[in-house]
Protein backbone atom coordinates (compact mmCIF):
# COMPACT_ATOMS: atom_id res chain seq x y z
CA UNK A 1 0.00 0.00 0.00
CA UNK A 2 0.91 3.12 -0.64
CA UNK A 3 0.54 5.56 2.40
CA UNK A 4 -3.25 7.18 0.91
CA UNK A 5 -5.05 5.04 -1.56
CA UNK A 6 -8.90 5.84 -2.63
CA UNK A 7 -10.90 2.54 -2.77
CA UNK A 8 -15.05 1.50 -2.96
CA UNK A 9 -14.94 2.20 1.01
CA UNK A 10 -13.40 5.45 0.91
CA UNK A 11 -9.89 6.55 1.56
CA UNK A 12 -7.44 3.65 3.61
CA UNK A 13 -4.40 5.59 5.22
CA UNK A 14 -0.96 3.98 6.32
CA UNK A 15 -1.35 3.97 10.09
CA UNK A 16 2.04 4.69 10.29
CA UNK A 17 1.33 7.81 8.71
CA UNK A 18 -1.30 8.48 11.83
CA UNK A 19 1.00 7.23 14.72
CA UNK A 20 3.61 9.32 13.75
CA UNK A 21 1.01 12.89 13.76
CA UNK A 22 0.09 11.46 16.82
CA UNK A 23 3.03 10.00 18.52
CA UNK A 24 1.73 6.18 19.37
CA UNK A 25 2.23 2.97 18.34
CA UNK A 26 0.82 2.15 14.68
CA UNK A 27 -0.67 -0.61 16.38
CA UNK A 28 -2.56 1.48 18.43
CA UNK A 29 -4.18 3.36 15.32
CA UNK A 30 -7.18 1.04 14.51
CA UNK A 31 -8.25 0.45 18.07
CA UNK A 32 -8.79 3.85 18.54
CA UNK A 33 -10.22 4.24 15.43
CA UNK A 34 -12.70 1.62 16.24
CA UNK A 35 -13.59 3.07 19.57
CA UNK A 36 -14.19 6.37 18.02
CA UNK A 37 -11.10 7.65 20.00
CA UNK A 38 -9.68 8.44 17.02
CA UNK A 39 -12.36 10.40 14.26
CA UNK A 40 -11.40 11.07 11.00
CA UNK A 41 -13.20 13.38 8.33
CA UNK A 42 -13.31 13.62 4.87
CA UNK A 43 -14.15 16.75 2.39
CA UNK A 44 -13.87 16.50 -1.39
CA UNK A 45 -12.72 19.65 -3.02
CA UNK A 46 -14.86 22.15 -5.24
CA UNK A 47 -13.91 24.75 -8.41
CA UNK A 48 -10.58 25.20 -7.96
CA UNK A 49 -10.06 22.04 -5.45
CA UNK A 50 -11.94 19.98 -7.77
CA UNK A 51 -9.63 16.68 -7.74
CA UNK A 52 -7.90 17.53 -4.41
CA UNK A 53 -9.69 16.18 -0.33
CA UNK A 54 -8.62 16.90 2.63
CA UNK A 55 -8.76 14.53 5.51
CA UNK A 56 -8.75 15.02 9.27
CA UNK A 57 -8.14 12.74 11.69
CA UNK A 58 -8.83 14.12 15.32
CA UNK A 59 -7.38 12.59 18.83
CA UNK A 60 -7.75 13.98 21.94
CA UNK A 61 -7.48 17.65 21.40
CA UNK A 62 -4.97 17.43 18.40
CA UNK A 63 -5.71 17.48 15.02
CA UNK A 64 -3.93 15.83 11.87
CA UNK A 65 -4.89 17.15 8.44
CA UNK A 66 -3.92 16.38 5.22
CA UNK A 67 -4.69 17.49 1.51
CA UNK A 68 -4.48 14.94 -1.11
CA UNK A 69 -5.09 14.64 -5.10
CA UNK A 70 -6.89 12.18 -7.16
CA UNK A 71 -3.36 10.68 -7.81
CA UNK A 72 -3.52 9.96 -4.30
CA UNK A 73 -0.76 12.28 -3.43
CA UNK A 74 -0.37 13.63 -0.03
CA UNK A 75 0.07 17.53 -1.10
CA UNK A 76 0.07 19.07 2.53
CA UNK A 77 0.28 17.58 6.21
CA UNK A 78 -0.62 20.10 9.20
CA UNK A 79 -0.85 19.65 13.00
CA UNK A 80 -3.05 21.82 15.34
CA UNK A 81 -5.09 22.18 18.43
CA UNK A 82 -8.54 21.58 18.48
CA UNK A 83 -11.05 21.34 21.62
CA UNK A 84 -13.21 18.21 21.07
CA UNK A 85 -17.04 18.54 21.26
CA UNK A 86 -18.69 16.31 24.60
Amino acid sequence: MTSVEFGDDGFVVDAEILAQAFGIAPSEVQTLMRSQAMTSRCEKGVDEDEGRWRLTFIYQNRAFRMTVDDSNRILSRAKFDVTRQA
